[in-house]
This record gives C-alpha cells, sequence and structure tokens, in this order.
C-alpha cells in the first residue's frame, strides 16, 4: 500500500462504515418518526432505501410490519408478517396499486438492503414500481398491480409520514433495526447510489456514502449518528420527529459492524418472548425455563 505521508499527493480511498442504527421496538407499541412533508419536487417520482435487521415479530406478527408509510390508513413500504414474510411496496391507501414479492425475508441474523424506485411517468407499467435487495431487482412477483402511468399516490404527498410506525394499528409497528435510511424526492434512482459489491467478495452488497446525493424538497437522509436527536436530517433537511425513541434506541449494530443476537428461528424448546431487538428472551408460559441460540456460531 501506499504510505500517503511518504506522498502527499497519493489518495487512499477507505471503505465506508456505517456507525449507527436505530433500534425500533415493537413491544413499546409506538416508536417511530414521524414528519409531514411539504411540496414535493415531483410526486410520481421518488426513491426509498435503507438497511434492515428484522426482529421477531416480523416472523411471528401475521401481519405487515411498516418500514414506512404515510396516509390515514396506509401507504408504503413493509414486511408481510408471518413465518415467510414477503415484501410489499404500497403506492396509495388500499391494495389498488402495490407490488409484494414472491421471495420472503426471514433471517435475523442479516442485515437486508431494501430499495423501493417509483417513477410512473414511465410508459412501461413494470417500470414504475420496483423494488430491490441487496442490489437485486425482486422480478418474481405474488401481487403486481401496477399504477397507472403519472399517478400520483399518497406516498411523497403533504401529509404525515412516518418511520417505523403503521397509522391505525399498533400491532402493524416495525420490530428490528434500521440504519441508514434514505428518501429521495425527484429522482428514480438505482440501488447502486446507495451500495456497491464488494470488489474481493462480489456476492457481498455493501453500504456507500450517500451523503452526496440530491435529495429534493421532501428528501431526507438518516443516519442515526446523534443520539440526542435520533431524527436529525444529516441531508440538512427538516428534522423528523421522534415518539417514544430516545438515546438508547441507537446501536452500533450495523451493516457495516454486524451483531450476534438471540434467534427467534431457534425457539421451540420452552418457547420464549423476544424483545429488544432480538436481545432479550422471557419465557412465554409457567416454566422457569427458556433456552436460545446466538444467531453467530
Amino acid at each position: 500500500p501506499i504510505n500517503s505521508f511518504l506522498y502527499p499527493g497519493a489518495k487512499v480511498t477507505s471503505t465506508y462504515e456505517v456507525a449507527n442504527s436505530v433500534r425500533i421496538e415493537y413491544s413499546d407499541r409506538y416508536q417511530c418518526f414521524t414528519r409531514t412533508l411539504g411540496t414535493p419536487t415531483d410526486r410520481k417520482k421518488f426513491t426509498i432505501s435503507c438497511w434492515l435487521k428484522i426482529g421477531d415479530d416480523v416472523l411471528t406478527a401475521n401481519t405487515e410490519k411498516t418500514i414506512f408509510g404515510a396516509g390515514s390508513d396506509y401507504a408504503g413500504l413493509h414486511l408481510d408478517g408471518s413465518s415467510d414474510p414477503a415484501l410489499a411496496f404500497q403506492i396509495d391507501n388500499s391494495d389498488t396499486h402495490q407490488i409484494v414479492s414472491s421471495q420472503v425475508f426471514r433471517d435475523p441474523s442479516a442485515w437486508y438492503h431494501v430499495v423501493a424506485v417509483y417513477d410512473s411517468a414511465q410508459s412501461t407499467n413494470t417500470n414504475r414500481a420496483k423494488l430491490y435487495v441487496n442490489g437485486a431487482q425482486i422480478t418474481a412477483l405474488d401481487t403486481s398491480n401496477y399504477p397507472d402511468q403519472n399517478y400520483e399516490g399518497d406516498l411523497n404527498s403533504a401529509i404525515e409520514h412516518r418511520i417505523g410506525a403503521h397509522p391505525l394499528s399498533s400491532s402493524r409497528h416495525w420490530d428490528g433495526y434500521i440504519a441508514e435510511f434514505v428518501f429521495v424526492d425527484g429522482q428514480a434512482l438505482d440501488p447502486t447510489s446507495f451500495g456497491e459489491f464488494d470488489s474481493d467478495s462480489p456476492t457481498i452488497w455493501k453500504p456507500k456514502d450517500v451523503s452526496g446525493l440530491t435529495l429534493g424538497n421532501n428528501g431526507c437522509y438518516l443516519d442515526f449518528e446523534d443520539s440526542s436527536n435520533l431524527g436529525n436530517d444529516a441531508g440538512g433537511g427538516t428534522d423528523w420527529t421522534e415518539t417514544n425513541i430516545a438515546a438508547g434506541n441507537q446501536t452500533t449494530d450495523t451493516p457495516t459492524n454486524n451483531f450476534c443476537t438471540l434467534n427467534p428461528l431457534d425457539n421451540y424448546y420452552q418457547a420464549a418472548t423476544f424483545s429488544e431487538g432480538n436481545l432479550k428472551i422471557v419465557t412465554a408460559g409457567s416454566s422457569n425455563t427458556a433456552s436460545t441460540l446466538g444467531t453467530f456460531g
């Protein structure tokens, strides 16, 4: 390697590190971030990007678990909570316009990178709503109700939006970790704007610095690095309001520093109740015994 002290003109490119995430605890019922958006740059075009690590309730709830949403009922991005949770991108407050993956996401040991892209100006309907996970587009869909051309849904309109909570049902709140939450107003971006494949291990998708992105009027970048203000918009826009979010919700479990947790898939003998981002178990029945293994061997 080049020693930059000996060669002042040399530049060494370091690997991008994500310092923090936020842990949203389903058992606390209503932990989330809220913000009422203003006039959008373009309601017909936006991109959502975030890194997720799932909690136990995503695997057991049998209802959708909200990652990002808006409206009096629901529009947004969620995992269909069940033993086989699928990823859904719902454009408005009904099931009229949505796409839902056939692929399921049930690994509590991993960080997933999710990108949802909306561009209703496209002439081809399958280009109007797209989902990507870990850099690859999801093309196998159980539901594919694409919006009409130039359709404007509830997302990115001048109403309250939420990260981590459903507007009506506490059972539909997120459970787990979120890192590097980015909302881009006015652009339909590819996953390569937010991540890249590792040059040494080309099957590994990793985050990259997003601080140079143009976010648009309603856009934001939440890096969760300020424990006194976890709703801080590091992109320079309006901060998000924390609801039941405190400094203790900040963690150093991130896509670039993945921690071992307890494994809710190993929950057979004297089944336990998981909480605190799979860091705690409590016996579910009359027995004083519960056991589980960690996600790392």
